[in-house]
Protein backbone atom coordinates (compact mmCIF):
# COMPACT_ATOMS: atom_id res chain seq x y z
CA UNK A 1 0.00 0.00 0.00
CA UNK A 2 1.20 3.29 -0.93
CA UNK A 3 1.45 5.72 1.61
CA UNK A 4 1.45 9.84 0.95
CA UNK A 5 3.59 11.53 3.74
CA UNK A 6 2.13 15.00 3.91
CA UNK A 7 4.79 18.50 4.28
CA UNK A 8 2.95 21.03 5.64
CA UNK A 9 4.53 24.31 7.49
CA UNK A 10 4.65 24.90 11.22
CA UNK A 11 2.66 25.08 13.57
CA UNK A 12 2.43 21.19 13.82
CA UNK A 13 -0.11 20.68 15.98
CA UNK A 14 -0.25 17.26 17.91
CA UNK A 15 -2.57 15.92 21.01
CA UNK A 16 -5.79 16.07 19.26
CA UNK A 17 -5.40 19.91 19.20
CA UNK A 18 -5.77 22.12 15.51
CA UNK A 19 -4.96 25.66 14.35
CA UNK A 20 -8.41 26.34 14.69
CA UNK A 21 -9.07 25.30 18.38
CA UNK A 22 -5.04 26.93 19.39
CA UNK A 23 -6.39 29.75 18.09
CA UNK A 24 -9.61 30.06 19.65
CA UNK A 25 -8.16 29.61 23.03
CA UNK A 26 -5.70 32.50 22.65
CA UNK A 27 -8.38 34.78 21.66
CA UNK A 28 -10.76 33.32 24.60
CA UNK A 29 -7.79 34.76 26.73
CA UNK A 30 -7.39 37.98 25.90
CA UNK A 31 -11.36 38.30 26.00
CA UNK A 32 -11.16 39.34 29.78
CA UNK A 33 -8.56 41.91 29.03
CA UNK A 34 -9.95 43.33 26.14
CA UNK A 35 -13.61 43.56 27.48
CA UNK A 36 -12.49 44.94 30.36
CA UNK A 37 -10.67 47.74 27.83
CA UNK A 38 -14.29 47.80 26.33
CA UNK A 39 -15.20 49.40 29.65
CA UNK A 40 -12.68 51.49 29.82
CA UNK A 41 -12.58 53.23 26.82
CA UNK A 42 -16.30 52.54 25.51
CA UNK A 43 -17.89 52.58 22.36
CA UNK A 44 -14.94 54.10 20.47
CA UNK A 45 -12.60 50.60 21.86
CA UNK A 46 -15.40 48.54 20.19
CA UNK A 47 -15.36 50.45 16.91
CA UNK A 48 -11.07 50.09 16.67
CA UNK A 49 -11.68 46.45 17.92
CA UNK A 50 -14.58 45.89 14.77
CA UNK A 51 -12.95 47.62 12.62
CA UNK A 52 -9.33 46.22 12.87
CA UNK A 53 -10.76 42.04 12.71
CA UNK A 54 -13.25 42.24 9.73
CA UNK A 55 -10.70 44.67 7.93
CA UNK A 56 -8.05 41.40 8.45
CA UNK A 57 -10.71 38.79 7.50
CA UNK A 58 -11.92 40.55 4.32
CA UNK A 59 -8.02 41.27 3.95
CA UNK A 60 -7.22 37.79 4.24
CA UNK A 61 -9.91 36.13 2.26
CA UNK A 62 -9.78 38.40 -0.91
CA UNK A 63 -5.86 37.62 -0.86
CA UNK A 64 -6.44 34.15 -0.75
CA UNK A 65 -8.88 33.75 -3.08
CA UNK A 66 -7.86 35.92 -6.15
CA UNK A 67 -3.99 36.34 -5.40
CA UNK A 68 -2.68 33.20 -3.91
CA UNK A 69 -5.68 31.17 -5.27
CA UNK A 70 -5.94 28.85 -2.62
CA UNK A 71 -9.17 27.71 -0.50
CA UNK A 72 -9.91 30.88 1.93
CA UNK A 73 -8.73 29.94 5.58
CA UNK A 74 -10.73 32.48 7.43
CA UNK A 75 -12.33 30.13 9.81
CA UNK A 76 -9.24 29.09 11.62
CA UNK A 77 -9.41 32.12 14.05
CA UNK A 78 -5.53 33.35 12.94
CA UNK A 79 -7.38 36.38 11.08
CA UNK A 80 -9.55 37.12 13.75
CA UNK A 81 -6.93 36.99 16.70
CA UNK A 82 -4.17 39.24 14.56
CA UNK A 83 -7.24 42.01 14.42
CA UNK A 84 -7.89 41.27 17.88
CA UNK A 85 -3.79 41.67 19.06
CA UNK A 86 -3.39 44.84 16.36
CA UNK A 87 -5.93 46.29 18.04
CA UNK A 88 -4.97 45.75 21.58
CA UNK A 89 -2.06 47.93 20.54
CA UNK A 90 -3.12 51.03 19.41
CA UNK A 91 -4.74 53.93 21.15
CA UNK A 92 -8.71 53.50 21.59
CA UNK A 93 -9.25 56.96 20.09
CA UNK A 94 -7.13 56.46 16.97
CA UNK A 95 -9.26 56.97 13.91
CA UNK A 96 -10.36 54.07 11.98
CA UNK A 97 -8.87 54.43 8.84
CA UNK A 98 -5.23 53.82 10.32
CA UNK A 99 -6.66 50.95 11.77
CA UNK A 100 -7.59 50.06 8.27
CA UNK A 101 -4.29 50.82 6.76
CA UNK A 102 -2.40 48.83 9.85
CA UNK A 103 -5.07 45.96 9.33
CA UNK A 104 -4.30 45.88 5.65
CA UNK A 105 -0.32 45.70 6.35
CA UNK A 106 -0.15 42.94 9.06
CA UNK A 107 -2.71 40.39 6.86
CA UNK A 108 -1.29 41.77 3.33
CA UNK A 109 2.78 41.97 4.07
CA UNK A 110 2.90 40.58 7.86
CA UNK A 111 1.34 37.38 6.84
CA UNK A 112 0.00 36.90 3.55
CA UNK A 113 3.28 38.09 1.39
CA UNK A 114 5.09 35.19 2.79
CA UNK A 115 2.70 32.65 1.79
CA UNK A 116 -0.08 32.54 4.74
CA UNK A 117 -0.24 30.85 8.54
CA UNK A 118 2.83 29.13 9.17
CA UNK A 119 5.08 30.14 6.59
CA UNK A 120 5.32 34.45 7.59
CA UNK A 121 8.66 35.46 9.61
CA UNK A 122 7.15 38.06 11.44
CA UNK A 123 4.19 38.63 13.65
CA UNK A 124 2.03 39.72 11.44
CA UNK A 125 -0.21 42.23 14.15
CA UNK A 126 3.02 43.35 15.83
CA UNK A 127 4.33 44.12 11.72
CA UNK A 128 0.55 46.49 11.02
CA UNK A 129 1.65 47.74 14.80
CA UNK A 130 5.13 49.29 14.14
CA UNK A 131 4.79 50.03 10.27
CA UNK A 132 1.77 52.57 11.80
CA UNK A 133 3.73 53.62 15.01
CA UNK A 134 6.81 55.21 12.58
CA UNK A 135 3.81 56.11 9.60
CA UNK A 136 1.66 57.84 11.98
CA UNK A 137 3.27 58.62 15.14
CA UNK A 138 1.34 61.46 16.41
CA UNK A 139 -1.71 59.44 16.44
CA UNK A 140 -0.34 56.74 17.63
CA UNK A 141 0.93 58.21 20.82
CA UNK A 142 -2.09 59.94 21.68
CA UNK A 143 -3.80 59.04 24.57
CA UNK A 144 -7.33 58.93 25.75
CA UNK A 145 -7.18 60.53 29.38
CA UNK A 146 -8.71 57.65 32.12
CA UNK A 147 -9.60 58.32 35.32
CA UNK A 148 -10.81 55.35 37.34
CA UNK A 149 -12.41 54.07 34.77
CA UNK A 150 -14.12 57.12 32.99
CA UNK A 151 -13.22 58.31 29.82
CA UNK A 152 -12.33 61.86 29.34
CA UNK A 153 -12.19 63.92 25.83
CA UNK A 154 -8.56 65.26 26.64
CA UNK A 155 -5.62 63.23 26.05
CA UNK A 156 -2.76 62.82 28.00
CA UNK A 157 1.03 60.91 27.99
CA UNK A 158 1.35 57.22 29.32
CA UNK A 159 3.27 56.45 32.40
CA UNK A 160 6.62 55.37 29.97
CA UNK A 161 5.51 58.60 27.88
CA UNK A 162 6.21 60.86 30.88
CA UNK A 163 9.18 58.94 32.21
CA UNK A 164 10.75 59.55 29.04
CA UNK A 165 10.36 62.89 28.21
CA UNK A 166 10.45 64.15 31.89
CA UNK A 167 14.24 62.91 32.29
CA UNK A 168 14.89 64.01 28.16
CA UNK A 169 13.92 67.81 29.74
CA UNK A 170 16.11 67.34 32.50
CA UNK A 171 13.05 67.18 35.50
CA UNK A 172 14.23 64.90 38.79
CA UNK A 173 13.33 61.69 38.44
CA UNK A 174 11.17 61.81 41.98
CA UNK A 175 9.10 64.73 40.50
CA UNK A 176 7.69 62.52 37.47
CA UNK A 177 7.18 59.79 39.41
CA UNK A 178 4.11 62.31 41.22
CA UNK A 179 2.77 62.15 37.71
CA UNK A 180 1.81 58.27 37.23
CA UNK A 181 -0.48 56.25 38.69
CA UNK A 182 0.39 54.30 41.50
CA UNK A 183 1.33 50.90 41.15
CA UNK A 184 -1.74 49.84 42.16
CA UNK A 185 -4.05 51.50 39.46
CA UNK A 186 -1.09 50.38 37.17
CA UNK A 187 -1.71 46.48 37.75
CA UNK A 188 -5.64 46.80 37.96
CA UNK A 189 -6.21 49.29 34.99
CA UNK A 190 -6.55 52.69 35.44
CA UNK A 191 -4.05 54.46 33.03
CA UNK A 192 -3.76 55.48 29.26
CA UNK A 193 -1.98 53.33 26.81
CA UNK A 194 -3.05 50.99 24.50
CA UNK A 195 -5.98 48.69 24.84
CA UNK A 196 -3.76 45.85 25.39
CA UNK A 197 -1.67 47.78 28.26
CA UNK A 198 -4.11 49.16 30.80
CA UNK A 199 -4.98 45.86 32.96
CA UNK A 200 -2.05 43.84 33.99
CA UNK A 201 -4.20 41.38 36.32
CA UNK A 202 -6.75 40.14 33.57
CA UNK A 203 -3.58 39.92 31.41
CA UNK A 204 -2.18 37.55 33.84
CA UNK A 205 -5.39 35.54 34.06
CA UNK A 206 -5.08 34.90 30.51
CA UNK A 207 -1.54 33.70 30.91
CA UNK A 208 -2.95 31.45 33.10
CA UNK A 209 -5.58 29.58 31.34
CA UNK A 210 -3.24 29.36 28.79
CA UNK A 211 -0.77 27.57 30.71
CA UNK A 212 -3.62 25.40 32.14
CA UNK A 213 -4.91 24.62 28.71
CA UNK A 214 -1.03 23.41 27.04
CA UNK A 215 -1.47 26.16 24.61
CA UNK A 216 1.94 28.02 25.63
CA UNK A 217 4.68 27.03 28.20
CA UNK A 218 5.91 28.99 30.49
CA UNK A 219 9.61 29.65 29.34
CA UNK A 220 8.96 32.56 26.77
CA UNK A 221 6.72 34.78 28.66
CA UNK A 222 8.54 34.25 32.28
CA UNK A 223 11.94 34.27 30.48
CA UNK A 224 10.84 37.64 28.45
CA UNK A 225 9.47 39.35 31.79
CA UNK A 226 12.31 38.25 34.01
CA UNK A 227 15.25 39.82 31.76
CA UNK A 228 13.55 42.86 31.84
CA UNK A 229 13.04 42.88 35.90
CA UNK A 230 16.66 41.83 36.65
CA UNK A 231 18.12 44.17 33.54
CA UNK A 232 15.82 47.04 34.77
CA UNK A 233 16.58 45.99 38.66
CA UNK A 234 20.26 46.57 37.95
CA UNK A 235 20.19 49.75 36.30
CA UNK A 236 18.10 51.33 39.19
CA UNK A 237 20.38 49.78 41.91
CA UNK A 238 23.27 51.59 40.53
CA UNK A 239 21.78 54.96 39.81
CA UNK A 240 17.93 55.04 41.41
CA UNK A 241 18.07 59.18 40.57
CA UNK A 242 18.01 58.16 36.77
CA UNK A 243 15.77 54.63 36.08
CA UNK A 244 12.55 53.13 37.48
CA UNK A 245 12.56 50.63 39.42
CA UNK A 246 11.68 46.87 37.65
CA UNK A 247 8.26 46.66 39.17
CA UNK A 248 7.38 49.71 37.02
CA UNK A 249 8.77 48.38 33.59
CA UNK A 250 6.80 45.10 34.22
CA UNK A 251 3.41 46.70 35.04
CA UNK A 252 4.08 49.29 32.35
CA UNK A 253 3.49 49.43 28.55
CA UNK A 254 3.15 46.28 26.43
CA UNK A 255 5.91 44.01 28.58
CA UNK A 256 2.85 42.10 29.52
CA UNK A 257 0.41 41.75 26.34
CA UNK A 258 4.34 41.46 24.30
CA UNK A 259 5.61 38.52 26.68
CA UNK A 260 2.13 36.33 27.00
CA UNK A 261 0.62 37.24 23.54
CA UNK A 262 2.91 38.24 21.64
CA UNK A 263 6.56 36.78 21.62
CA UNK A 264 4.31 33.15 21.90
CA UNK A 265 3.64 33.08 18.37
CA UNK A 266 4.11 29.56 18.12
CA UNK A 267 5.04 30.42 14.31
CA UNK A 268 7.42 32.86 14.70
CA UNK A 269 9.04 32.04 17.78
CA UNK A 270 11.62 28.51 18.08
CA UNK A 271 10.87 25.63 18.45
CA UNK A 272 13.24 24.29 21.43
CA UNK A 273 12.70 25.38 25.21
CA UNK A 274 16.64 26.31 24.66
CA UNK A 275 16.07 28.43 21.68
CA UNK A 276 12.95 29.83 23.42
CA UNK A 277 15.28 31.01 26.53
CA UNK A 278 17.64 32.54 24.56
CA UNK A 279 14.84 34.16 21.91
CA UNK A 280 13.42 35.62 25.34
CA UNK A 281 16.38 37.00 26.71
CA UNK A 282 17.29 38.72 23.70
CA UNK A 283 13.66 40.65 23.97
CA UNK A 284 13.70 41.68 27.27
CA UNK A 285 17.39 43.15 26.48
CA UNK A 286 16.40 45.00 23.45
CA UNK A 287 13.36 46.05 24.99
CA UNK A 288 15.23 47.47 28.07
CA UNK A 289 17.27 49.07 25.84
CA UNK A 290 15.31 50.92 23.60
CA UNK A 291 13.34 52.32 26.36
CA UNK A 292 16.32 53.26 28.57
CA UNK A 293 18.14 54.65 25.36
CA UNK A 294 16.06 54.53 21.84
CA UNK A 295 14.21 57.17 20.40
CA UNK A 296 10.78 55.85 21.52
CA UNK A 297 9.78 55.16 25.43
CA UNK A 298 8.31 51.85 24.20
CA UNK A 299 10.58 48.94 23.23
CA UNK A 300 8.91 45.63 23.13
CA UNK A 301 7.28 45.52 19.81
CA UNK A 302 10.49 46.15 17.95
CA UNK A 303 12.38 43.94 19.98
CA UNK A 304 9.87 40.97 19.15
CA UNK A 305 9.90 41.75 15.78
CA UNK A 306 14.08 41.68 15.85
CA UNK A 307 14.03 38.53 17.45
CA UNK A 308 11.39 36.86 15.32
CA UNK A 309 14.41 37.73 12.35
CA UNK A 310 16.67 35.83 14.11
CA UNK A 311 14.13 32.40 14.87
CA UNK A 312 15.33 30.35 12.18
CA UNK A 313 19.02 31.12 13.00
CA UNK A 314 18.13 29.77 16.45
CA UNK A 315 16.08 26.73 15.01
CA UNK A 316 18.84 26.00 13.16
CA UNK A 317 21.71 26.19 15.94
CA UNK A 318 19.53 24.60 18.72
CA UNK A 319 17.63 21.51 17.43
CA UNK A 320 16.08 19.10 19.38
CA UNK A 321 17.48 15.50 19.87
CA UNK A 322 16.98 13.08 16.88
CA UNK A 323 15.00 9.98 17.83
CA UNK A 324 17.22 7.32 18.13
CA UNK A 325 20.30 9.51 18.33
CA UNK A 326 23.58 7.72 20.51
CA UNK A 327 24.03 9.89 23.59
CA UNK A 328 27.42 8.74 25.78
CA UNK A 329 27.59 6.27 23.25
CA UNK A 330 24.41 4.76 23.90
CA UNK A 331 21.37 4.83 20.94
Amino acid sequence: MNKTLTISPSPHIAQGDSVQKIMYKVIFALSPALIWSFIVFGLPAIFVTATSVLTCLIAEWLIQKFLLRTTPSIKDGSAILTGILLAMNVPGNIPLWIVIIGALVSIGIGKMAFGGLGQNVFNPALTGRVFLLISFPVQMTTWPNVTKTVVDATTEATPLNIIKEGLKNGKPLTELTNQIPDYTDLFFGNLSGSLGEISTILLLLGFGYMLIRKVISWHIPVTVLGTIFVFTGVLWLANPDRFMDPVFHILTGGAMLGAIFMATDMVTSPMTKKGQIIFSIGIGVITVCIRTWGAYPEGISFAILIMNAFTPLINNYIKPKRFGEKQNGKA
